[in-house]
């Protein structure tokens, strides 16, 4: 597997992460805990060494599962987690709003330590932006958890440009996170720019659009009814009629290069930046060596204009999140 480097700060990892929120929520019923702990062993014995979590996913399920698989490769591997929603630390109870306050990130940190096995978190998101806390207070407060020795790198996920500059100024980013990819895009705006003129790495999470972009789901397809994706608009069944073209494009070109769909969106996201890292999420080993395939596969210039240039006549359908997730993105 080959190695980027997110940031200035030079932490580097493998060209594609492991995105294991999937594991234990979202995607209706959590997976059997034995199998994903051997997957994620499967994904180190394979070169992946960048594993996203966070306290949110569960609460505090996928924190748990990750530590205990990743424990065996303490040290050789970087596990990045998140902290702000409103979570009560010793019950999970999850609230319906967002808690940055310096004490509950205290909190929250060493409630991940815990769950995680580590000494240090490599790399600690702001997983939303709090409104209600200063992106100042939130950054001073990771700093002296640095100068603790409890966290390594600072990241923010899904935050405005403004509030990178302003976060950056006190406590340096070494990552943001946010959803990029091919039927996405709107991070090439404003957000990317920043982190290349900031030095920041970027980290696309939903790479596969959440499953559509493996060209698996069709208008057809039935989710559990504990799933997410019942509830996002453009996963209804008009909207992914629709936005098959787009998986249609990718589908001619996988032909061309003897690819999958899923692997030419995920090169396609490779070959942006030098400094991104997609975090791609699975449950199935077959799937996990499909999207790391996508780190060998090579588009050339003209490749890359050809698809911009179709996905730029593709009008895709439907909002990318519920419209309460929504409010809480682009602070």
């Amino acid at each position: 597997m080959r190695k980027r480097k997110l940031g200035k700060t030079n932490l580097e990892v493998s060209a594609l992460g492991l995105g294991c929120m999937g594991m234990s929520a979202a995607y209706g019923p959590a997976a059997d805990r034995g199998q994903m702990i051997r997957l994620i062993a499967a994904a180190v014995e394979r070169g992946v060494t960048l594993f996203d979590t966070a306290e949110a996913y569960g609460p505090f399920e996928n924190e748990d599962l990750v530590g205990e698989a990743l424990q065996p490769f303490r040290g050789k591997v970087v596990i990045a987690t998140k902290f702000g929603f409103e979570i009560d630390p010793k019950t999970g109870q999850r609230g319906p709003g967002l808690d940055s306050r310096p004490q509950h990130i205290r909190e929250s940190v060493e409630g991940s330590l815990r769950r995680l096995r580590i000494e240090a978190i490599d790399l600690l998101y702001q997983h939303r932006v709090d409104p209600g806390v200063p992106i100042e207070d939130v950054a001073g407060t990771v700093k002296q958890l640095i100068a603790a020795g409890k966290v390594k790198h600072f990241g923010l996920s899904e935050a405005a440009p403004d509030t990178i500059r302003r976060a950056h100024a006190v406590q340096p980013l070494t990552a943001v996170q946010s959803e990029y990819s091919l039927w996405f895009r709107e991070a090439e705006a404003a957000v990317l720019p920043t982190c290349e003129e900031l030095g920041i790495g970027f980290v696309p999470f939903s790479p596969l659009g959440a499953g559509f972009l493996t060209g698996k789901i069709d208008q057809t397809t039935t989710f559990d009814k504990s799933d997410f994706r019942n509830f996002v608009p453009r996963f209804s069944a008009d909207a992914r009629a629709a936005n098959q073209a787009i998986v249609d494009l990718l589908q001619s070109i996988a032909d061309r290069k003897k690819a999958t769909p899923a692997q030419i969106a995920l090169a396609w996201l490779l070959a942006q930046k030098p400094w991104i890292v997609p975090i791609p999420g699975t449950t199935k080993l077959h799937r996990l060596e499909e999207n790391l395939g996508a780190a060998d596969i090579e588009l050339t210039g003209d490749e890359l204009r050809d698809i911009r240039a179709a996905a730029s006549k593709i009008e895709v359908q439907g909002e990318r999140l519920p419209a309460p997730a929504l409010a809480m993105v682009g602070r």
